[in-house]
């Protein structure tokens, strides 16, 4: 076994629709770090919430490479990882990546825009104040509001409302200016 297979890394999987806490329960009791984007959403009728997957049949967990494939034959876990197209091997999740795309789905108060600063649309930035200090994506615009993007492998995005004097350029980008 080479070291790459030693190492934990932050893998995706898919799982049946509905079933990603389940799942998330199963590799908590098998002491397997995972994580599924969650939204909690209130009843229409009657008293309670509930937690819902934001990104369906879709569960991420950080193991080595070879006992995610325990997981998946041995264990008879319910998944199908995602597949490198280019290497033909399980999709790795780089982990500054998780972790920014964690840290801004985990943000659940909306910060106002009060300082406006020159930034161009699509620039890539890094957050320099508040619990998103460190996170790196893209700047946005939407009704007024600045917003950091960040993805995750190309495929999944998710934003976070933050001040533009919270905001840094990232690398230079010569698209479109917003004031």
């Amino acid at each position: 076994m080479t070291d790459i297979n030693r190492q934990e890394r932050w893998f995706a999987a898919r799982t049946r629709c509905g079933a990603e806490l389940s799942v998330a329960g199963r590799l908590d009791r098998l002491g397997v770090e995972c994580f599924v984007p969650t939204q909690t959403r209130r009843r229409t009728r009657g008293r309670g919430a509930y937690e819902r997957a934001l990104i369906p049949c879709l569960v991420f967990l950080r193991t080595t490479k070879h006992r995610a494939c325990s997981l998946a034959n041995e264990e008879a876990l319910p998944v199908h990882y995602l597949i490198d197209p280019t290497s033909r091997s399980l999709l790795v999740v780089p982990d500054k990546q998780m972790d920014d795309f964690r840290r801004v789905l985990d943000l659940s108060c909306s910060i106002e825009n009060d300082d406006p600063y020159p930034f161009f649309l699509g620039e890539r930035v890094r957050v320099v104040k508040g619990v998103l200090a460190g996170v790196e994506g893209r700047v946005l615009e939407l009704r007024g509001r600045t917003y950091v993007v960040v993805e995750l492998l190309g495929s999944w995005f998710a934003k976070a409302s933050v001040p533009r004097a919270w905001l840094e350029p990232a690398v230079p980008s010569q698209q479109t200016k917003i004031q």
